[in-house]
């Protein structure tokens, strides 16, 4: 595994992933895997500007080391934006150039913006200029027709002569014309070869290798080269894999899933009293007991049930009882 460039320990990664990884979403992440980065859903830098600060990027300090994922094409508003979310506890913050879906193209920030490597140069260099803290970009190997040998070198060389010392580099290229954003997830083959080549050639940098990877095995057979890893989709669908691969990178010792179940309950019943919807956490955890047998049980109760349940952390508790009981019968 390449070294760290600075400070903070990227070995393992949270994606953002919009509509997704809210504040509680990053709780549950974070009690699964104390010591990984954990990353904000994308927030544009004009709703920072404009908007509510506290209901934008507030958080938990438990959720720390966290990065806030900035989305936008100008400079001055970037600056702007990381001058009033500096004092928030953010660990960095990471400008979004690897988004495919048409509500970030028509606002010409995301992946498109691969094909400007200058002005992306242009608002990493104001963004440092705001703050102290680490910015970096996450991105794609490419975009359309774009070549992602030169294309990609002559991006991250650009960007990196901004200031930039770490890409979290998805390892597909977007499509912006023809594929919807849920395809691009999936149907761009996936390159891990070419993201390793760009880790090589620029070895002064750090590259954090991002895309399909779902297992232990697959990240212990493709890590070499790289400065870390970050799990998107697995991370939520079946996020107790977290706590396997911190075990590998950090010598972590894994909780349980019940230890996990009992801390999120905790967390329930304080965010009860504030009037937080039982079901905006625990739709989060619905892959908690994934491969697990109750699996089905746990999912149905906090899936369907959690929406009419007014008692809390009591609620979770109670199905992660009956979720272990049913394991034991089928287990007998």
């Amino acid at each position: 595994m390449h070294k760290n460039i600075d400070s903070i320990d990227r070995r393992l990664c949270v994606a953002p992933m919009m509509d997704w990884t809210d504040r509680h979403c990053r709780v549950f992440h974070r009690h699964l895997v104390p010591d990984a980065l954990l990353f904000t859903e994308m927030v544009t830098a004009e709703a920072v500007i404009h908007g509510d600060l506290d209901r934008l990027l507030g958080h938990d300090e438990i959720e720390h080391p966290l990065v806030l994922q900035l989305g936008g094409s100008q400079p001055d508003r970037l600056a702007m934006a990381v001058e009033r979310a500096a004092d928030k506890g953010f660990a960095e913050i990471n400008l979004n150039v690897g988004c495919p879906s048409d509500r970030v193209q028509s606002g010409r920030f995301g992946a498109c913006l691969m094909a400007e490597p200058q002005l992306v140069a242009d608002c990493c260099s104001a963004m440092i200029e705001a703050s102290d803290l680490p910015v970096t970009v996450k991105c794609r190997i490419g975009i359309d027709d774009m070549d992602p040998e030169a294309g990609l070198d002559q991006f991250v060389d650009r960007v990196a002569d901004a200031g930039v010392r770490i890409f979290y580099l998805h390892a597909r290229k977007a499509w912006l014309k023809g594929l919807s954003p849920k395809e691009n997830r999936d149907i761009p083959p996936l390159d891990y070869d070419r993201a390793r080549r760009l880790a090589m050639r620029r070895d002064d940098l750090g590259v954090i290798l991002n895309g399909g990877l779902e297992t232990k095995a697959q990240i212990a057979t493709e890590i070499t080269g790289f400065a870390g890893v970050m799990l998107g989709r697995a991370a939520y669908r079946t996020p107790y894999v977290l706590t396997e691969i911190a075990n590998d990178v950090f010598g972590a010792t894994p909780p349980s899933r019940r230890q996990v179940a009992e801390a999120m309950a905790d967390y329930a019943d304080r965010m009860m009293t504030n009037h937080v919807p039982l079901h905006s956490i625990t739709r989060h955890m619905l892959g908690l007991y994934a491969g697990q047998r109750g699996a089905k049980h746990w999912r149905r109760q906090l899936g369907e049930q959690a929406r009419l349940a007014d008692d809390g952390g009591a609620f979770i508790r109670n199905a992660a009882d009956e979720c272990e009981i049913l394991a034991a019968r089928l287990a007998a």
